[in-house]
Order: C-alpha cells, then sequence, then structure tokens
C-alpha cells in the first residue's frame, strides 16, 4: 500500500484521539464540578465542537489557509471526536427510560438549537475574522 494512501488516515485517527480525550476531560471536569442532572460535558462538547467546525467549514471556504491534512485533523478527526451523537443519544434515553421528560426535552432543546447556533456563530466569525 503506499504510503499517500495511509496519510489521511493518520491526520484523522490523531485528530479523533485528541478530540476523544478532550471530550472525556469536559465530561470529568465538568461531572465533578457542576451539580445539574443535564451531562453538560456532552453538551458542551457537541456546541463547542459545531463552534469550530463551524469556522473550519468558513475558513476553508474563504481561503486556502486550512490545508486539506489540517481540515482532516481538525474537522473529520477532532470535532469528530469531541462531539458525540452517541453519548448524547444514549443519556436522552437514559431520561426517558427514568420518565425524567422535563430534563430529556430540555438536554434536547439545548443541543439541538445550541449546535445550530454555534454552527452558525462560527461561521459568522470566521467572515468576521477574515473581512
Amino acid at each position: 500500500m503506499r504510503v499517500s494512501i495511509i496519510i489521511p488516515f493518520v491526520y484523522v485517527g490523531l485528530g479523533s484521539m485528541l478530540g476523544g480525550v478532550s471530550r472525556y476531560g469536559m465530561t470529568l471536569v465538568t461531572q465533578n464540578y457542576l451539580v445539574f442532572s443535564i451531562p453538560f460535558g456532552t453538551l458542551i462538547s457537541n456546541i463547542a465542537g459545531c463552534l469550530l467546525i463551524g469556522l473550519i467549514a468558513g475558513i476553508g471556504a474563504t481561503t486556502q489557509v486550512l490545508s486539506t491534512e489540517m481540515r482532516l485533523l481538525l474537522a473529520t478527526g477532532f470535532c469528530g471526536g469531541f462531539t458525540t451523537m452517541s453519548s448524547f443519544v444514549y443519556e436522552l434515553g437514559q431520561f426517558i427510560q427514568d420518565k425524567e421528560y422535563f430534563y430529556a426535552s430540555s438536554y434536547f432543546v439545548a443541543t439541538m438549537a445550541g449546535a445550530g447556533v454555534a454552527f452558525i456563530l462560527g461561521l459568522l466569525i470566521s467572515e468576521w475574522v477574515l473581512g
């Protein structure tokens, strides 16, 4: 197998590892310091990851600042490892199983609205910075 075929996988893998470790750290920090029922580690990771991917998308669409390799490392790798749909759905399911419908709906709305707003904000920030 040619080395050039493997290189993109290395970028995605490295970014995924860094993103996953960062998400785990966010979970530890928020569960030790926040005393709310909503899993803020996953919520913050998903919203922050959407903000970051919005920035990456905006910068990538209007400049040549980010190489293909950097986009693989940051967007596909890091953001893919940092954000987590599976954890979100699992935690949402736990609320529903426990009949905690208020927390389930609050968590769902906060995640979806927060992620969408964060992505758009990332695009707007990239436009502002690149002027």
